[in-house]
């Protein structure tokens, strides 16, 4: 069973990756086969299968994030691999979003100058790269199921990663959430579709930000919300306070 355990969490961290990778060329529109700009047209159909997509994921990512729900979850799926499942489930609800992406057309802006066009970029990749290295910061490997598969084959216990002082989180709580947006909206060539996606990605991740910190000022009590007080949330501030460590939870 651990064997099993620890090739299973090896698996979807496999898996992760190359969704991960997947999603930089989708998004950024170059690489790969399916992308999140293109030909099309708009219509209700294709609309609606982008917002069932979107809503797939929002829904698989942000309920199973839920305390109530993975104490619910782990009657049914071992606790060792819960993590490890959960980050299968996110990668398969990317893989269909990547799968059945209706492009819809229509340029909102397009930038050819030079300059802007290696600006935008490197937004992009600032983005992508801020994301990568706040999950190293909080433990990569805890936030993607390996560890607790490792520690389980070596049967050791299982405790929670703790509070860090790490160099972004001194800035604000959610350096991985802005980069997610950077990622998002920098673009020299935004669609319809790419709006659309920007737009709802990013009304999502205020919404996840809202019941993610909820849950850790119930785990963590005063300390987060002494936290949050002097911390922002995503635009650091120039009067910013020595802060109290943080990191991401799902």
């Amino acid at each position: 069973m651990r064997v099993i355990s620890l090739l299973y969490g090896a698996l979807c961290y496999l898996i992760f990756l190359a969704t991960f990778l997947y999603a930089i060329g989708f998004i950024g529109n170059f690489v790969t086969p399916t992308r999140l700009d293109g030909e099309g047209s708009l219509n209700v159909f294709s609309v609606g299968v982008n917002m069932l997509l979107l809503g797939i994921f929002a829904l698989q990512h942000s309920v199973m994030a839920r305390p109530a729900f993975k104490r619910s979850w782990t009657r049914f799926v071992p606790v060792p691999v819960e993590r490890s499942t959960y980050v299968l489930l996110s990668s398969v609800a990317l893989i269909l979003l990547f799968g059945f992406w209706q492009p819809l057309g229509i340029s909102i802006w397009h930038v050819t100058d030079p300059i802007g066009v290696m600006v935008l970029y490197g937004g992009f990749a600032f983005g992508w790269l801020l994301v990568l290295v706040s999950t190293f910061l909080i433990n990569h490997f805890d936030l993607f199921g390996l560890r607790q598969v490792w520690l389980y084959f070596r049967q050791k216990p299982y405790h929670d990663v703790p509070f860090v002082t790490p160099g972004p989180y001194k800035l604000i709580r959610h350096p991985l959430y802005l980069g997610w947006l950077f990622a998002f909206w920098c673009t020299p060539t935004m669609t319809l579709a790419h709006l659309l996606f920007a737009v709802t990605t990013t009304v999502y991740i205020f919404i996840a930000i809202k019941f993610e910190e909820r849950d850790l000022k119930n785990a963590l009590g005063q300390e987060y919300r002494d936290y949050c007080e002097r911390v922002p949330m995503i635009v650091p501030s120039p009067t910013l306070r020595q802060s109290a460590p943080t990191a991401e939870r799902r």
